[in-house]
């Protein structure tokens, strides 16, 4: 007869548990801080001329430590670690400074600043913000078309409205669709755009409001309902999965203090059969 028990994940290694422990988790996430600080100081070059080999030997001291941090999950894990999208992402920012930063590959000097990045693999409620934004993404997707779409009709208005008096802002449809970008940043869209469009053109301002609002006011304000939302789904779900990780394991303890019971119980039949036996 087959157990109606669920199935449950193989309880955590020795090796999975220490570098999941508290002290583990605090070490890597001050070191990443510290290596923030001195990746920030090597771009003084006060601070190089007076700790400049200071501040690449502890860089490359704490490198080393992610790198042997890394190799340990890969041991621990083995192949989940690699089904694991934020370990992967801890491997390559950690990998990319692993490369040399010579000729072709001189570029990737600037990225070890990525390394920092690590804090949102560390920090859950950071997880949970990314995690959001990229729930966000199907969504917003779909309104940064339906923007597109706008921006693209009122560049074409605009074009052909004011391009002849207003080359430089509206002479082209790429210079419409920028000079339209920085009016819906509201970036000295009034005093430096507007009003000097307004002198040539008195009734200009039923092209521009209407655009600010549509554009700033409406699409703009969609894009956060829509992060917000994904945020609170994404939230909702990562506590239900702990709820469901929770309820799982306490009824795996339960059948196991229930066979336990039997088990006992049993023991204590066997016990008292024998203590009835006539003795010889």
């Amino acid at each position: 007869m087959p157990s109606s028990l669920p199935r449950t994940a193989p309880p955590p290694t020795r090796l999975q548990s220490w570098l999941a422990s508290p002290l583990v988790h605090n070490g890597i996430l001050t070191l990443i801080i510290i290596n923030a600080v001195i990746l920030g100081l090597e771009t003084s070059p006060g601070a190089m001329r007076a700790w400049g080999p200071v501040l690449l030997a502890l860089d490359k001291a704490i490198l080393a430590v992610f790198v042997v941090e890394i190799a340990l999950r890969i041991v621990a894990h083995r192949g989940a670690f690699f089904r694991d999208a934020w370990s992967v992402f801890d491997l390559s920012v950690v990998a990319i400074a692993l490369v040399p930063a010579s000729g072709p590959f001189a570029v990737l000097r600037a990225l070890r600043v990525l390394r920092v990045l690590r804090i949102l693999t560390i920090v859950p409620s950071m997880r949970r913000v990314v995690g959001g934004l990229l729930a966000a993404i199907p969504g917003l997707s779909s309104i940064a078309v339906v923007l597109g779409l706008l921006f693209y009709v009122f560049a074409v208005i605009a074009t052909n409205l004011f391009g002849a008096d207003f080359p430089d802002w509206f002479g082209t449809l790429g210079a419409s669709l920028y000079t339209l970008f920085q009016v819906m940043t509201l970036e000295s869209w009034s005093m430096g755009i507007v009003r000097p469009v307004m002198e040539l053109h008195p009734f200009a301002w039923a092209f521009f409001i209407p655009f600010i609002l549509l554009a700033t006011f409406t699409m703009l304000n969609l894009f956060i309902g829509v992060i917000v939302s994904a945020m609170q789904s994404f939230t909702d779900a990562d506590k239900a999965e702990t709820i469901a990780a929770v309820t799982e394991a306490r009824e795996h303890i339960e059948a196991d203090l229930h066979s336990e019971v039997r088990a006992l119980r049993s023991e204590i039949g066997e016990l008292r059969a024998l203590l009835r036996q006539p003795r010889p």
